[in-house]
């Protein structure tokens, strides 16, 4: 999968930006606050129609202007397609090859990115909340089941919480429409829990090898996925369904009280364990910046795995934030391989004998121009 051609208008900082790129490394080169960051949320935002940076799109309209439009011509197996994104003050509308789609649900997935910017180096060590948003976000463009089973049980969530608050405050007495919310809840919860369960397996033996060549053998790494539903049971939907619907009912009690949901994947962890060690809490940095590293490359192989084809990888100011071995390791990793976006102040530091001819842009005020 490659992007050819990006446009933009009326984007952040950019009134107009009409390119073409390498299908292999892409270099953005520019002092801060330029727009390098901007343009490769652009190429994000093209790709899941939201930020990674703002939950208020309005933000990534220029100012003074109306809306903002991104659009690009995507390489993929089946083809050349066209994807357009446009952002106004009433919302957001989403064309492919210039058919406007219904939902956005339909038009995620025909173009997936991968990334990696400094703060995805603390996913190890953050909160759980930050974990849960990343596998959802990536499981969800490699799977439309995955994302419409999350957005039902959203919903589901949403609606049960309500009504549980209602419950604690003597507001509603009806236990049966409870019973009906859980059993939803329960559904779909069920089909998150046994798609993580296993995706995460699959993705945690390739950082596992991608570990043990990082450290050159001297460490083990597999993840240990936290839910509520007993190990044994994750590899069928129906006996997790079961399952879940078992606690729910132990919980009920507690939940009311509380008016809140206390059972279901929304409160799902996954630990990083080096050589029988939660990494986060018993290793040390560079032991959690290689375990980072070997997490986001093994979503490459993952995507690959689950969709057929690699995604395009956006490194946002990351490689500063590596020491040679591991910048290297990344470098040699992607090469060929995948088509790559990168920001940097400067080129002096990066591995030049890895990235001999990259494309470089330079950008300035809000303007690109090949270098």
């Amino acid at each position: 999968m490659k992007l050819d051609h990006l446009v933009l208008k009326n984007y952040r900082n950019y009134a107009a930006v009409d390119t073409t790129f390498s299908p292999e490394i892409n270099v953005l080169i520019g002092a801060n606050a330029q727009g390098k960051t901007n343009l490769l949320e652009s190429i994000y935002v093209l790709a899941l129609a939201r930020s990674h940076r703002t939950n208020n799109d309005k933000e990534l309209i220029r100012f003074g202007s109306e809306f903002a439009r991104v659009s690009g011509q995507v390489s993929r197996q089946s083809g050349s397609h066209q994807l357009e994104l446009i952002i106004s003050h009433q919302g957001k509308r989403a064309r492919i090859d210039r058919i406007e789609q219904p939902k956005l649900s339909q038009y995620l997935g025909h173009f997936n990115v991968i990334l990696f910017a400094p703060e995805d180096l603390a996913i190890v060590k953050g909160s759980p909340a930050g974990r849960r948003r990343f596998i959802d976000m990536e499981f969800g463009q490699m799977s439309p089941k995955y994302l419409y089973n999350l957005s039902q049980y959203k919903t589901f969530l949403k609606q049960r919480n309500a009504y549980l608050k209602q419950l604690k405050y003597h507001q509603a007495k009806d236990l049966v429409y409870l019973d009906v919310l859980t059993d939803s809840l329960a559904a779909f919860g069920a089909e998150l829990i046994t798609a993580r369960a296993k995706l995460l397996e699959t993705m945690s033996d390739y950082a596992a090898t991608i570990q043990q060549d990082i450290t050159k053998g001297r460490e083990s790494l597999h993840f240990s996925y936290q839910t509520q539903v007993d190990p044994s049971l994750r590899g069928d939907s129906e006996q997790v369904y079961t399952a879940l619907g078992e606690i729910f009912a132990k919980q009920q009690a507690r939940e009311i009280e509380q008016g809140t949901s206390l059972v279901g994947p929304q409160r799902d962890d996954v630990l990083f364990i080096v050589n029988d060690k939660d990494v986060a809490n018993f290793g040390s940095q560079g032991q959690q910046r290689t375990t980072a590293l070997a997490v986001k490359l093994a979503e490459i192989d993952l995507m690959k795995d689950q969709t057929g084809e690699y995604p395009v990888l956006l490194l946002d100011d990351v490689l500063s934030e590596l020491d040679a071995a591991r910048q290297t390791h990344l470098l040699k990793a992607i090469q060929t391989k995948v088509q790559t976006f990168l920001t940097t102040t400067s080129l002096e530091g990066i591995q030049k004998e890895i990235i001999a001819t990259p494309a470089v842009f330079k950008v300035d005020e809000g303007t690109l121009a090949r270098a």
